[in-house]
């Protein structure tokens, strides 16, 4: 008989360094799953910021005060938009592990041929790609509205990156904790929200008390707002070259966490 010589041995990777192809085949199913419901994922949260801008502009009309040089309006508007980044970034990568669990396609991804670090990369990327979609359509409608201009593209670009970075691998920690809907929707509600709130999206933090100041100029959110306020009005509360150090640090820290725990099979594997 002939005897059947072994071609490829099990486990050995044979794509170098780098999948490339799987890893660009789940970042695309990644963005292809938002984009199939658009309207939810993308026109919603755009609808909400319009909501806001358009209601607090009516309630308030021309009695609010100067902020930081700039008109409220135009000082609200680049806080909205960062604010429907950092959630929405969140809800992808979160999302997408939950439903994969709870469905059991999670099975698919543990068992294709990509490394932890590559599915990680992926997730992370289609759910910084998503905040960035929102915050590029978000922009268009609100320079068309109101008197605001982008004036330095660089950093409106690295506040979205980091911050959809940051909030994705966030997401995927939290994906990967969460037993059932009703935890992700505690952290969401609890947490996430709230946060996004109340660090600098409809004030100035010049107003709070001096020992709030101090925590907030620790606050990743607070940076990823005011940084990414600063790319339209030229001013901010905090400081760039700090905010971007800060960002870039903890997106580094939680990717490496969440690629950790994906590594270990945290609540995937039994």
């Amino acid at each position: 008989m002939v005897e059947l010589q072994k071609k490829y041995q099990v486990g050995k990777r044979r794509f170098g360094l780098i999948n490339w192809v799987g890893t660009y085949s789940l970042f695309k199913k990644e963005v292809l799953r938002f984009l199939t419901v658009a309207g939810q994922t993308l026109f919603g949260p755009i609808l909400t910021s319009i909501l806001f801008l358009t209601v607090i502009s009516l309630a308030i009309g021309d009695q609010r005060n100067d902020v930081l040089g700039v008109s409220y309006i135009k000082f609200l508007a680049s806080g909205l938009i960062m604010m429907q980044v950092i959630q929405q970034s969140f809800a992808h990568s979160s999302s997408s592990l939950m439903m994969g669990k709870m469905m059991g396609t999670i099975t698919d991804v543990v068992h294709s041929p990509l490394s932890s670090s590559e599915v990680v990369f992926a997730i992370t990327l289609a759910s910084a790609a998503r905040g960035i979609l929102i915050a590029f359509a978000s922009t268009l409608i609100f320079i068309i509205f109101i008197d605001l201009s982008i004036q330095n593209f660089v950093l409106w670009f690295a506040y979205l990156f980091l911050g959809g970075l940051l909030m994705g691998s966030l997401g995927i920690i939290t994906g990967l904790y969460a037993d059932k809907f009703d935890q992700m929707s505690t952290i969401t509600n609890f947490i996430i929200v709230p946060l996004s709130f109340l660090s600098g999206t409809f004030y100035s933090i010049d107003r709070l008390p001096d020992f709030l100041k101090v925590v907030s100029n620790y606050n990743p959110f607070f940076h990823m707002i005011d940084g990414f306020r600063y790319s339209f009005i030229g001013q901010l509360d905090g400081s760039v070259l700090f905010g971007i150090s800060l960002l870039s640090f903890l997106s580094l820290f939680i990717t490496y966490l969440a690629y950790f725990l994906v590594d270990k099979g945290y609540k995937i594997k039994s």
